[in-house]
């Protein structure tokens, strides 16, 4: 549990950084990151990928979470 809970603070920093520059605080890069690696991990699935690696599962993650942050974006 406490190794998704650091990967997913991790994508959640990346991401936020790649969408808006700056960082949005560790609880919302935490939901953030767990939220893009459900997004990331079913994305993914559809095309047959899957992650085995704490490498792959990050970059899952920052994928997920940039589209969950574009989504939201674009409801504004």
């Amino acid at each position: 549990m406490l190794y998704g809970i650091i990967i997913g603070i991790i994508a959640g920093y990346i991401a936020s950084r790649l969408q808006k520059g700056a960082s949005s605080g560790l609880l919302v890069n935490l939901f953030l990151g767990l939220l893009g690696g459900f997004v990331g991990g079913s994305l993914f699935g559809l095309f047959g990928l899957e992650s085995h690696s704490w490498l792959g599962e990050i970059v899952t993650s920052v994928v997920g979470a940039v589209i969950v942050l574009w989504v939201f974006s674009k409801m504004k």
